[in-house]
C-alpha cells in the first residue's frame, strides 16, 4: 500500500515490510542516532545491535501496524511506524528523518502518513514517547497537535509522552 500526502510522485511515503533491506538500514541508523545522542558520543555497533534485540519491531507490520519510508526520488530520507495497542489506540514508533533532509517539512509529512495509517486500523487516538534531549521530535509533534499527557507504558528510555485524538476511518 502506497501513501502519498499530497507529495507528489518524486516525494512519496510508502508502507514497506519492516524486513526490507531499505527498512533495515533506516532502523539501524534511526537507532544509531538516537543511541549516540543518548550516550553523547557514537554508538557502537553492539549497542546498536543490543538496543534493537531489545526493542525489536516485529509488531510494526499488518495487520495490525505498518512500516512507513519516505522517499525522495529513490532515496530513502526517513521512517515512522504505527501499531495497535488496543482496537482504538495506535502507538507511533520509530520516528526518523534523514539529516540531510531535516527542515523541508518530512517530519509532517510521514506524521500526516502514519496518522492516516492509524485510521485506517481503526485507530481514534495516537499515542506516542520520546526522550527529553529529542528537543526537535517533541516540537514537532506540538505542531501537529500532539499533547503531552502522564506515562501510559513504562520504557527504559522514555521520559515524554504525548497523545492525538484523530477520527478512525476519516480521511
Amino acid at each position: 500500500m502506497g501513501i502519498s500526502p499530497a507529495v507528489g510522485d518524486q516525494h512519496r511515503i510508502t508502507a514497506t515490510p519492516v524486513d526490507d533491506p531499505v527498512s533495515a538500514v533506516l532502523l539501524r541508523t534511526y537507532v544509531d542516532e538516537v543511541a549516540s545522542r543518548y550516550y553523547g558520543r557514537q554508538a557502537t555497533t553492539e549497542e546498536i545491535d543490543r538496543a534493537l534485540a531489545e526493542d525489536p519491531s516485529d509488531d510494526l507490520r499488518p495487520p495490525h501496524g505498518a512500516f512507513l519510508v519516505g522517499w525522495d526520488g529513490d532515496t530513502s530520507v526517513g521512517c515512522v511506524a504505527v501499531r495497535l495497542l488496543s482496537p482504538e489506540i495506535a502507538e507511533i514508533k520509530r520516528m526518523y528523518v534523514a539529516p540531510r533532509v531535516r527542515g523541508l517539512g518530512w517530519g509532517g509529512r510521514l506524521l500526516v502518513a502514519v496518522e492516516e495509517h492509524a485510521r485506517s486500523l481503526g485507530a481514534s487516538l495516537l499515542r506516542l514517547d520520546t526522550r527529553a534531549d529529542l528537543v526537535e521530535a517533541r516540537g514537532l509533534y506540538a505542531k501537529h497537535g500532539f499533547a503531552e499527557i502522564p506515562p501510559y507504558a513504562r520504557r527504559k528510555y522514555a521520559d515524554h509522552w504525548f497523545e492525538k485524538r484523530i477520527a478512525a476511518g476519516q480521511f
